[in-house]
């Protein structure tokens, strides 16, 4: 693990083995390891030629690493496939990644990847609220139900210090007059406490440590999947929505095996293999995941992606200073 690796607290690895001669591609995701283990065994079936080599974060993590080996002059990555797309926005701001115009979009919603295409949404990922079903706590419905007497002290949420949806979430939230920055601080007044990622909700309450969780669907249901006492629910004011966008850096050292990945990522392979991976897909006539709701009808809170990418500093500033962190 390099220097900066450890600084960030993330992982790197060498996903897959390859030829000795094959070219490698440097993917820096906030995608679980296990699943992007996968992602490239099914990639390198159609392209054994490149070695994939990864590091894992969460997407904040990954940006402070990236502008650290940007300030150093060093920029590693080939390929950022980061959970959102105000993030995404950020580095393109910076001038920092490659416009792919020939990138595989016929079959993708032009809302889900940039007009100038440098980043493509790859999957739709939303947040919601999990809840132990053995808790003997009622079934909440509303976001509400989390400020209730009954939720006290039960409720465990991602903070958008780790976590890229979690500062969509929050962000949205708090821009909305239905909540604003009251709601969260109501929250901390009923014990809610902050994880780092959603991964550490899913555990709290699948081991029943909380009744309540603030946190993305596919992580809930894949917990479901495995047995634990957990359900999930879409709250009756709408989730909060990520896409989980892919882009090549200008910076890249292996473009040609760039545009072949982010090709994959774009490919009705690739989305299937989310779907079982328990992902909303975001290509056409792909099917989602058994139990899912249909896309269609989902309800989504609006967020104005410029006012989310002004806010983010302050979002995560006043995130910190409610819960801590």
């Amino acid at each position: 693990m390099s220097k900066l690796a450890s600084l960030a607290g993330g992982l790197v690895l060498a996903a897959i083995a390859v030829s000795a001669e094959a070219e490698t591609l440097m993917v820096y995701t906030s995608q679980p390891v296990e699943q992007m283990t996968s992602v490239i065994e099914l990639f390198n079936k159609a392209t054994p030629d490149v070695k994939v080599e990864l590091f894992r974060s969460g997407t904040t993590e990954i940006m402070n690493k990236l502008q650290a080996e940007l300030a150093a002059g060093n920029p590693r990555a080939d390929i950022l496939l980061i959970a959102d797309s105000i993030a995404m926005t950020a580095v393109k701001n910076q001038g920092l990644l490659m416009a792919y115009k020939d990138a595989p979009v016929k079959d993708l919603d032009p809302s889900q990847y940039d007009k100038d295409r440098t980043f493509f949404g790859t999957k739709l990922i939303t947040t919601g609220i999990v809840y132990n079903t053995a808790s003997g706590k009622p079934r909440p419905t509303s976001w509400m139900d989390l400020l209730k007497p009954e939720a006290k002290g039960q409720v465990i949420m991602p903070s958008p210090l780790y976590s890229g949806a979690a500062v969509i979430h929050v962000g949205t939230l708090a821009a909305q007059p239905a909540f604003g920055w009251q709601y969260f601080e109501k929250l901390a007044a009923n014990g809610a406490l902050a994880a780092k990622g959603n991964g550490g909700v899913r555990d709290a309450v699948a081991r029943g440590e909380k009744a309540y969780g603030v946190i993305i669907e596919y992580m809930a249901y894949g917990q479901k999947a495995k047995g634990s006492p957990v359900d999930f629910v879409f709250p009756v004011e709408g989730v909060t929505a990520i896409n989980q966008p892919v882009a090549i850096l200008k910076a890249a050292r292996n473009v040609p095996a760039a545009k072949k990945f982010v090709d994959f990522q774009l490919s009705r392979a690739a989305q299937e293999q989310s779907v079982e991976q328990m992902y909303f897909p975001l290509v056409k006539g792909v099917t989602p995941p058994a139990g899912y709701p249909d896309p269609a009808t989902l309800k989504v809170i609006g967020a104005d992606p410029n006012l989310l990418l002004k806010t983010d500093e302050d979002t995560k500033r006043k995130f910190s200073e409610i819960f801590g962190g």
